[in-house]
């Protein structure tokens, strides 16, 4: 009998075992809680994720571990057998046969980036994104006191400029925060932008007003500000290597829109420029379950041997973040033994170490088009808006540097800012709530009126 044999008898013989469906781990109480099941404790959960970790081992390094896997397997076996369960006491006996894979296993290294999906206005209204916005930066900034190792990630420089306008008390702690290198700003553009239909030169504001804002106002190296942080946008135009790069962005993590089974890949525009992109495995609401160790050798396949893996986790979409079911979870991994080297970290980190091994990663050169078609063509009057901000604003412009006349550059980005807000992957899209286009075109208005002024002064 196998090892795959022996050890799906062993796991189903575990009363409460279940495998879960895919992209249930944010979802706040496990379906086993809902439906009043008693789940495998965490020594059974332990001990098996454990002996799973080490037969795909074994397999990736040519059977080396056969002998101690088989070990283990007859040991765990036997105990199910003689008492029906699986104690603490033999968990911790099987890992002892189970040590000399523990070196090879720490050769991979999981690094966990929580983070929390801040979705501008998307199924609510502005004021309950401001809410929501500061309730989650509250709790991260509780767990940070709390959990010392624990680090955080958040994109978009409109949710610091909504921290900076309701809650300038909260700044001093998230500044501190960044200095130690423990929240990491992964924002790039103003929000979380569609990638086709905001025109060229918006998708270079949001990447200059942003460094401009966070850098001015939070006291953050632009430089430092190289990550294009993209999960749930539906569809990525072929041109953004060449605009992200012209920004100094070096970095791609996404989620949607790839055919395919790439992870760490390379994408070129047809210009000839590349940015490094991270393709998400699970999801970018993730939580810290075994399966993030488990999965590590199939995607160290197609990132040519590549042994660090990536876990973006925290509960999302309507903000949240990092759980502390999640960061215990993590904190109790990183005691197993036959199991990756685990490290709260950041994105940066993760892209950094990435880089050693660029030049072997699999190359895409298209566009990455379109998981929802619908959304680009639905709801005209938010995506008609854009574009005569857009054209107001560059005629502004124009006639304001040709009459020798001087922007005031405060009101000058504030107008800007409004039309960047309204690129949201769900606003200008138009699968968003009544009330989110509501508010996106009132700010519309604010922008024409600014524009048209400027330019009948030039005139």
């Amino acid at each position: 009998m196998d090892h795959w044999t022996q050890f799906l008898r062993l796991k189903t013989a575990v009363g409460g075992n279940r495998e879960p469906y895919s992209y249930e781990e944010s979802f706040g109480q496990p379906m086993e809680e809902q439906l009043h099941i008693t789940m495998p404790n965490k020594d059974t959960k332990r001990i098996l994720s454990q002996l799973e970790f080490a037969i795909r081992l074994s397999e990736a390094n040519g059977g080396a571990f056969d002998d101690c896997v088989s070990q283990a397997l007859r040991y765990l076996t036997g105990c199910m057998e003689a008492e029906g369960v699986l104690t603490r006491s033999a968990g911790l006996e099987a890992e002892k046969l189970l040590m000399p894979c523990r070196d090879a296993a720490k050769e991979y290294k999981l690094i966990l980036a929580g983070h929390a999906h801040i979705d501008m206005d998307w199924m609510w209204s502005y004021n309950e994104t401001v809410s929501l916005t500061l309730s989650t930066f509250r709790t991260v900034l509780d767990l940070m006191d709390q959990y010392p190792e624990f680090c955080f990630s958040q994109s978009q420089a409109s949710v610091y400029k909504i921290v900076e306008e309701y809650a300038p008390d909260m700044m001093a702690r998230i500044q501190q925060r960044i200095r130690e290198g423990r929240w990491e700003v992964t924002a790039s553009a103003w929000v979380e932008c569609d990638k086709n239909m905001p025109s060229t030169e918006s998708l270079l504001r949001h990447i200059r007003y942003t460094k401009n804002y966070l850098s001015e106002t939070w006291g953050i190296d632009a430089d430092s500000l190289e990550i294009d942080f993209s999960p749930d946008t539906f569809g990525h135009s072929a041109n953004i290597p060449e605009i992200d790069l012209f920004g100094g962005v070096k970095y791609l993590y996404h989620c949607r829109a790839l055919d395919g089974d790439n992870s760490l890949y390379r994408w070129r525009s047809p210009s000839g420029k590349e940015l490094l992109v991270y393709r998400e495995q699970y999801w970018y609401n993730s939580g810290i379950v075994p399966k993030i160790g488990l999965g590590i050798f199939d995607i160290a396949k197609n990132c040519a041997g590549f042994k660090t893996g990536l876990i973006v986790y925290g509960v999302g979409d309507h903000g949240g973040g990092p759980t502390r079911r999640d960061i215990e979870n993590a904190i109790e991994m990183q005691s197993w033994p036959i199991w990756p080297t685990v490290k709260f970290g950041t994105f940066t980190e993760f892209y950094h170490e990435a880089e050693a091994i660029r030049e072997q990663l699999p190359l895409v050169d298209k566009e990455m088009n379109f998981i929802f078609p619908g959304c680009y063509t639905t709801q005209t009057r938010i995506k008609a808006a854009n574009r005569r901000a857009e054209s107001m604003m560059g005629a502004a412009e124009g006639w304001m540097a040709f009459s020798g006349k001087k922007l005031e550059r405060e009101k000058h980005e504030a107008a800007w800012q409004n039309v960047l807000y309204a690129h949201f992957h769900d606003i200008i899209t138009g699968s968003c709530v009544q009330d989110s286009r509501e508010h996106a075109l009132g700010q519309f208005q604010k922008t024409f009126a600014y524009a048209h002024s400027n330019y009948r002064k030039a005139v």
